[in-house]
């Protein structure tokens, strides 16, 4: 009788675990097919025999996540913690899924603090704390997470480029400075680096310098208005009367509408009231 009743027990088991398995790969099947809302059916079929699965609720998560069913993929990567509440890569997914997909910026600081809880000197734990903070505009915080950041990898362009626009804010524009040039030393280092170091050296007032680093930033983006515009003002203030209406004119040929009413009233402009190619360029005599 009790072997008998073992044996039972056992076929369950064995039942259960090919139902599992079988739903499971499939689910696996159809998320590297990219078709998610069939894999979650899936997932949810193998909970269904282990309710308790850990890696089920895992890939469950992230389908719902590639799915843009951003709300749902929160409170399955809850269930996946409260299995495993110590598993560093699914607080990291839940902390990445609440800045970038919920704007929840206050959620994925619990959750990175929970990644560092456990691995102190994980690299993306405190730089993503820091663009969480960052979007608070809690940017003295942000630039401390970020130098945690830099302290496990130094040669990181995002955390000095991010660290710099945290200092910009705070108007520390000779450290904001320092870190667009740090974050410009590493390979990756893109056109927008260069654009914001402009824009620090032009609230410095250090004109020249502003213009040649807009000018990198046109080298590789040639129809960035925003480089051009803000090029005419610096040769404006430097009293190039003629270089600012040519860059100028070059912004206003990409947005005409935008940058003849911004022209208009911007002080830094002020000594080309008079110049009748401005007044020209303006009143759209000049194309």
């Amino acid at each position: 009788m009790n072997q008998m009743l073992m044996s039972g027990e056992d076929e369950i088991l064995d039942l259960n675990l090919d139902g599992y398995w079988n739903w499971f790969s499939q689910g696996q099947d159809l998320v590297d097919r990219e078709l998610y809302e069939e894999a979650i059916a899936c997932f949810d079929k193998a909970l269904y025999f282990r309710p308790d699965d850990y890696w089920a609720w895992y890939k469950r998560s992230k389908a719902l996540h590639d799915a843009c069913r951003y709300e749902e993929a929160i409170a399955s990567f809850d269930k996946t913690l409260s299995i495993r509440p110590d598993d560093c890569w699914a607080w990291y997914k839940r902390g990445c899924l609440a800045l970038e997909d919920l704007d929840e910026f206050e959620e994925a600081i619990v959750s990175f603090d929970k990644v560092l809880a456990i691995k102190p000197t994980d690299y993306w734990g405190w730089f993503w704390r820091g663009e969480a903070l960052r979007h608070l505009k809690r940017y003295s915080e942000a630039i401390a997470s970020y130098d945690k950041a830099l302290v496990v990898r130094s040669h990181d362009y995002s955390a000095w480029s991010r660290r710099g626009d945290a200092l910009r804010h705070l108007k520390r524009y000779t450290e904001s400075l320092a870190s667009y040039d740090r974050a410009l030393q590493e390979p990756e280092s893109n056109y927008w680096a260069w654009y914001k170091r402009g824009d620090v050296l032009r609230y410095l007032k250090r004109y020249s310098e502003a213009i040649a680093s807009y000018d990198q930033v046109l080298a590789s983006q040639p129809h960035d208005d925003y480089a051009w515009y803000n090029k005419a003002c610096c040769y404006a203030l430097l009293g190039y009367q003629d270089l600012a209406i040519e860059s100028l004119q070059n912004a206003i040929r990409l947005h005409p509408g935008e940058y003849k009413t911004l022209a208009k009233t911007d002080s830094d402009f002020a000594q080309l009231r008079s110049n009748k190619r401005f007044q020209a360029l303006l009143q759209g005599s000049i194309h």
